[in-house]
Order: structure tokens, then C-alpha cells, then sequence
């Protein structure tokens, strides 16, 4: 059985599923493409889709004849459909695709699912006790630290958005590139202490209730925006994607920094906005001298 694994949407262990396919056995095919190209494929079939659908299903694509693709799945925000059922709705969409199987990025309820993903594709139980055993010590994640704050002489932004963007370096790497061109130091969302970011998602109004990519946003913001080093907060939603944008215009009105949304798609490399932001809130920061940092 040929399994391919997609190293997309910010997925974070990746590591673990590689090396769970590879004690149990099964021959894995990876994405090889540039990204652009992959991301090509797929927006050639769904041109009006997220850019982050599009570069998924471009690298399902890419992999031709196998048995299975795994995708690791994110965390959804409210109306969004794409980010509750993407390996449902790819197969209507788009027919002769391979079998999707979603798969936990992290969680307690990662054991189970390799637990029956393996038997599901070796039908050994005992191979597949042994495979979980042996990659047990990659569940774990590694350990939490703040990132940095500050850096020389550069002005502080938080960079907010989905994990499936920020978290991708494929997607993220043209707007990172353009924020040092203009000066700032960004510090993203997706770079956070996990568990900092749910304590304070859990502060949100009707947190019970609210989709987990929600929470995520929400309690990043909250972190980064407590924090004196921070002078504006950068919103980033994936081209075409109706659903985090309106999340993430509804948190800048609720932000007391200078803040921004803007749309981020594959291969983009300028944001005229960005520049007229920097200005901004580098002269809010002349203006005000730094102090010590505080805890939102």
C-alpha cells in the first residue's frame, strides 16, 4: 500500500505520523513540487477557493496514483467549511481523487487515530501496537517559550491568522520577507506557547461555544496585545477565505493597538498597506519610550 502524507496547513507533527507509516511499514509519498507550481495545480481546479485549499489539493494532485493521502487536520473558525470537512469536500468538488483521511495535529485524540489508521492499513494489531510504542515519545510536544519580543532597533508587531497561513512557510514566506524590507519585527501567532494561547481563548465570550480556530485567535491576540513591546497588530487571512477575514476584522475592532487586515495569497510579495501601517505605529512608538512588559 502507497500512503501519501501532505506537509501542509501548518501542520505541527508531522513528524510523529511519518515516523508512525514508517514502523508500520507502509511506503509513504511525500510532495516534492515547489510550492508554487503545487499550488498552481490547485488553483487551476478550484480558482475561487482559499489559497490554502488550493495549495492542499495541488499537492494531493501532485502525488498521482496512491492508495490514500493523509491531511493533518486545523482548526476551524465559524463558517467554515473548508476547516471542518476539507477531505469530505474535496472528493465533491473534484472527482478521481484518492481516499482522504483526516488526521488529529496533536491532542489526546491523536493515539486513538493512529491506533485505527494503522489498522486500517496493515490489518496487524500487534505491528501496530508496537509502531505506536516506538513513535509514543514524538506525541509529545517540545517545550513551550515565548518567542522574541524585541529585536534591535525594529518596531514590535503581532502577525494574527490561522495556522494553515502563518504556519505554513510555503504560504507565509513572501509576507515575512516583507515585513523585515520595511522594518518590523514580526512575532506570529503560530510561534506561541500553545498552552498560553487556550488559557487566554478561554477568556473569550462564550468560549464553550465558540470553534476552536476562533479561541486560537482570539487567545493569541489577547497575549501579544498585553505586551509593551507590541506597538500594532497585523490580521492575516488567506486569499479568499470569507470566513477568517470577517474573524479577524471583528478582533481588530476589539484590539486597542493600531491594527490592520489584510488578505495574504501564494506567491504575493508586496503589501502597499504594510508600508502606511509601519508609519504608523513606528511614530506611536517614538512617541511613547518602552516600558517594562505586562502580562494581558
Amino acid at each position: 500500500m502507497k500512503v501519501g502524507l501532505l506537509d501542509v496547513l501548518g501542520a505541527r507533527y508531522g513528524r510523529y505520523w511519518a515516523a508512525f507509516l514508517k514502523e508500520l511499514g507502509v511506503e509513504v509519498a511525500q510532495p516534492a513540487l515547489p510550492a508554487h507550481e503545487a499550488w498552481e495545480l490547485g488553483q487551476a481546479s478550484l480558482p475561487d477557493e482559499p489559497v490554502q485549499v488550493q495549495l492542499a489539493l495541488g499537492r494531493v494532485l501532485e502525488l498521482g496514483r496512491v492508495d490514500a493521502v493523509l491531511i493533518l487536520q486545523t482548526a476551524p473558525v465559524r463558517d467554515d467549511p473548508w476547516g471542518e470537512a476539507l477531505t469530505e469536500l474535496l472528493p465533491r468538488r473534484l472527482s478521481g481523487l484518492p481516499q482522504l483521511i483526516a488526521l488529529p495535529d496533536g491532542g489526546p485524540e491523536m493515539t486513538a487515530a493512529a491506533l485505527e489508521l494503522g489498522q486500517q492499513l496493515t490489518r496487524n494489531p500487534g505491528r501496530v501496537r508496537l509502531a505506536l510504542e516506538r513513535v509514543k515519545p514524538l506525541a509529545v510536544g517540545g517545550r513551550e517559550e515565548m518567542p522574541t519580543l524585541s529585536r534591535g532597533s525594529r518596531v514590535t508587531v503581532a502577525v494574527i491568522g490561522p495556522r494553515a497561513l502563518l504556519g505554513d512557510p510555503d504560504l507565509s514566506v513572501g509576507l515575512r520577507a516583507a515585513l523585515e524590507e520595511v522594518g518590523l519585527h514580526g512575532v506570529y501567532s503560530p510561534d506561541l506557547p500553545a498552552s498560553q494561547v487556550a488559557a487566554r481563548g478561554e477568556r473569550m465570550e462564550r468560549a464553550e461555544t465558540a470553534p476552536a480556530g476562533e479561541r486560537e485567535l482570539f487567545g493569541a491576540l489577547r497575549l501579544l496585545e498585553g505586551k509593551s513591546a507590541v506597538r500594532g497588530v497585523l490580521l492575516t487571512a488567506p486569499a479568499r477565505d470569507a470566513a477568517h477575514r470577517r474573524v479577524l476584522e471583528r478582533l481588530a475592532r476589539g484590539t486597542h493597538k493600531p491594527a490592520l487586515v489584510i488578505d495574504v495569497d501564494a506567491g504575493q510579495t508586496e503589501w502597499p498597506e504594510v508600508t502606511a501601517f509601519r508609519d504608523r505605529v513606528t511614530l506611536g512608538a517614538a512617541a511613547r519610550p518602552a516600558a517594562g512588559e505586562a502580562d494581558a
